[in-house]
């Protein structure tokens, strides 16, 4: 399904993804005709390594990609989610040079995309979409540079406390995100045992809750004071570059 742009139609009626709504009117009405929507599943593959870049996939609401890198010895980890805070696919490289990494769906749910090929036209023909798009790049950049520092200096249990806080900030979840401790294992690049000792010490101190396929959070405050704070310091450089873009629980830009 194909959504055009109304001229009449507020922000708020464009897909419910902040970088999309942040383009003024003129910027949005050039990429509006080449966006199509679909609803995706958990655990569809974006790109594999080797692939050559030609969509850019901009998730809504609370959909979530992530990048995924192998290990020689065959694991996956985790470096970065991506929400409807961005996008997918062709932001650094400008597409059509083979993907990295793979790139999976976390969360399903609704995604918009585009061709590589319309996105740069567009960018050619209009200075302040290159800079938007430009200045999206830089703050992925800035998340990847942060992750690979938090991997190196923080500890795991402060890192499962920014990855659920992050999750929830990003899927607008009432306290709740659909997580596995295998899944959260994989964002942190640890096995599983190690945590689910942290699961039961945030359980035993009152702070989470777990259910089948989801960890529920009962006290947001006491688990964000044992996270570290990489998630703030990605969020202070989103809004120094790309204000109102970051996800807040105030809600979209």
């Amino acid at each position: 399904m194909l959504r055009r742009l109304d001229p009449t139609a507020e922000v708020t009626d464009r897909p419910y993804n902040n970088l999309l709504r942040r383009l003024n009117a003129d910027d949005y009405a050039l990429i509006a005709p080449h966006l199509s929507f679909e609803e995706v599943e958990a655990n569809d593959v974006l790109y594999s390594p080797g692939d050559d870049v030609s969509v850019v996939h901009f998730p809504c609401g609370p959909s979530l990609a992530t990048f995924l890198v192998t290990s020689e010895d065959g694991r996956d980890v985790e470096t970065i989610l991506v929400g409807r805070e961005g996008a997918v696919g062709g932001i650094v490289s400008q597409g059509f040079l083979p993907a990295y990494t793979r790139i999976i769906v976390k969360f399903g749910g609704p995604f918009e995309r585009m061709p590589v090929s319309r996105l740069d036209a567009a960018k050619a023909e209009s200075k302040t979409l290159r800079n938007v798009f430009t200045r999206y790049a830089d703050c992925m950049l800035a998340q990847i540079f942060q992750s690979t520092a938090c991997n190196a200096i923080h500890s795991i249990e402060q890192r499962t406390a920014k990855w659920i806080i992050s999750a929830i900030e990003r899927t607008e979840a009432a306290d709740a995100v659909p997580l596995t401790h295998e899944q959260l294992a994989t964002l942190l690049g640890v096995g599983r045992s190690y945590v689910s000792r942290v699961i039961q010490t945030f359980k035993a101190e009152g702070i989470l809750q777990t259910r089948r396929g989801a960890i529920l959070v009962c006290d947001r405050a006491r688990l964000a004071e044992r996270a570290c704070l990489c998630n703030e310091q990605v969020k202070s450089h989103f809004e120094e570059v790309l204000r109102g873009v970051y996800p807040t629980k105030e809600g979209p830009a």
